[in-house]
This record gives C-alpha cells, sequence and structure tokens, in this order.
C-alpha cells in the first residue's frame, strides 16, 4: 500500500458530518488563536513578548496536565524526540510570532506566518487542484499585505520564522497524534516548553518588572491561543490530511486582520479586505473539492 493510499486510508473523514465537524475545530482553533494573540498584544509594554510567551505555556501546562495526564516515565523514545521537538517549537513560534507582532503589527506578523501552512500544503499536494488552492491562498496573502511594506527586516525575520516552526508544528503534532493518545501529545510537550520559559519567569518577578493588569491578559492569551488551538489542531490533525490543514489554516490571516481592527485599533485597507476575500475563496474551493474526493 502507497504512503498516499494510507495517508487517505487513516485520515480521511467517515462522513460529510465528520468533515464538517473537523472544518469547524479548525476554523473555531483559528479564531481563538488570533483573539488570544490580540489578547496578549496588550500585555507587551509591561512584560514584553517573552514574558507574555512565558505566561502562556504555563497556563497551557497548567489546564492540558490534569486533563490529559500524560505518563512521562512510560514515554518510548519514539515518542520522546518529537515530543522535546515540539515543545521547542511551540517556544520558538509563540516567542517569534509575538515579536513580530509587537514590531510589525498583528495582521502582517501572522500572514508571514501562515506561509508555513501554505508550504505544508504546497509539499503534500497530490492533484492540481491543491496546487492551485495553496497558490491562491498565497496570492491572497500577497494581496493582503501588498502597500504594507516594512523595513523592520527582524520583524519581518521573525515572523518568517514563525512560518517555520508553524510547518514544524503540523508535521510533528500530526505524528504525535498517531503515537500518544488524547491530549498527552500537547501536554507533554507545553510541558517541555514552559520549562524552557522558567528562567523568564524568575527573572521577571526578581525585576518586578510586571503588573497583574498584565499577568491578566497573557494569562488569556495562554487560553485562548495554546489550550484551545493545540487541543483542537490535535483532534482535526487525526481526521484530515496535513494539506488540506494547511490550506484550510490560510483562514488565520482573516481572524487576525479582524482581531487586530477590533482589539488593537488597525484598520483595515481595501486591498487587505480584497486578500481575505481571495483567501476565503480558496478555503471554499478547498473544503467543496475535499468533501467531493472524500465521497
Amino acid at each position: 500500500m502507497s504512503a498516499d493510499v494510507r495517508e487517505r486510508t487513516v485520515a480521511r473523514p467517515r462522513s460529510g458530518r465528520s468533515l464538517a465537524a473537523g472544518l469547524a475545530t479548525m476554523v473555531g482553533s483559528a479564531a481563538s488563536n488570533q483573539v488570544g494573540a490580540a489578547v496578549g498584544a496588550h500585555a507587551f509594554g509591561v512584560i514584553g513578548p517573552a514574558g507574555v510567551v512565558a505566561v502562556r505555556q504555563f497556563v497551557a501546562a497548567a489546564v492540558l496536565l490534569p486533563v490529559a495526564r500524560p505518563n512521562l516515565r512510560r514515554f518510548t523514545w519514539a515518542q520522546w524526540w518529537p515530543t522535546l521537538l515540539l515543545g521547542l517549537v511551540f517556544a520558538t513560534m509563540n516567542l517569534s510570532l509575538y515579536t513580530a507582532v509587537d514590531r510589525i503589527g498583528l495582521g502582517l506578523a501572522v500572514t508571514l506566518e501562515f506561509l508555513g501552512p501554505l508550504a505544508v500544503a504546497l509539499a503534500g499536494s497530490r492533484t492540481r487542484l491543491d496546487l492551485a488552492c495553496a497558490v491562491g491562498a498565497g496570492v491572497g496573502v500577497y494581496v493582503l499585505v501588498l502597500p504594507g511594506g516594512s523595513s523592520d527586516w527582524f520583524g519581518i525575520g521573525s515572523g518568517l520564522l514563525a512560518a517555520v516552526c508553524w510547518a514544524a508544528y503540523i508535521v510533528l503534532n500530526r505524528m504525535l497524534g498517531a503515537r500518544l493518545p488524547g491530549l498527552q501529545a500537547p501536554a507533554a510537550a507545553t510541558t517541555v516548553s514552559a520549562v524552557m520559559y522558567l528562567p523568564v519567569v524568575v527573572a521577571l518577578v526578581l525585576q518586578d518588572s510586571w503588573s497583574w493588569t498584565a499577568v491578566a491578559f497573557a494569562v488569556g492569551a495562554g487560553v485562548l491561543s495554546s489550550v484551545v488551538p493545540y487541543a483542537c489542531d490535535l483532534v482535526a490533525l487525526r481526521t484530515v490530511p496535513p494539506r488540506f490543514f494547511g490550506v484550510v489554516m490560510s483562514i488565520h490571516p482573516v481572524f487576525a486582520a479582524l482581531a487586530g481592527l477590533v482589539l488593537l485599533g488597525e484598520v483595515l485597507a481595501v486591498h487587505e479586505w480584497t486578500g481575505i476575500a481571495v483567501v476565503v475563496a480558496v478555503n471554499v474551493v478547498a473544503v467543496v473539492a475535499h468533501r467531493a474526493r472524500s465521497l
């Protein structure tokens, strides 16, 4: 049996209802993630992006560990090495994204980050329509940011680093979803990431450079951008192939633009709304085509 046949056999939804549930899970994950990013941005001025990420990881671990209760002592090496890598990806992806948001804004930062799942969609393409959808999503992203070029290369580089991490997140999350039951994978990986950020928390406490308001915003970001998306994405990646997940995740720039408008006062230009329309249209085509192949 070929790898492609195995993927379709394992990942194909069993019915139109399961496909709709998977799609709703992914859309809910995207919306929660971007609202959480906007909420966390309100704490940058006090504890900085690293402080927000540190609190976010501890919140996620505090919620996921009691729920999933992974028995870390019984993990095999085949389970541990992708868990450790996923923890490193969490730590790097969140910090690079929040650094980009702080320097170039939520909409552009998330648009750059989206190049990660777009790359997964391109790499996993099996039909011309899959490739056309991925390219169409890329065109929508390009139109979204066309006149908004920035000279802040560090911010742009941080967004691109987040893109690389997001691509790795998709691959590792799907791998661990097959090797660990329930929510054990994100729970264990988030714990690894939280340990990495322990020095940041200690530094914030010792320097007294925090406030309860900033911590509250960071906690909100932890719930909305870590707990909810990690759980939703793991569930979704058990039922849909990575290329479909990557294309549908192009909805993230849309939610980022809306969250930036409503929560951060980032006003959208005409070209940005045009880019949003293109991205949404590509998602509709991708969903309809995937449903047709699943019947």
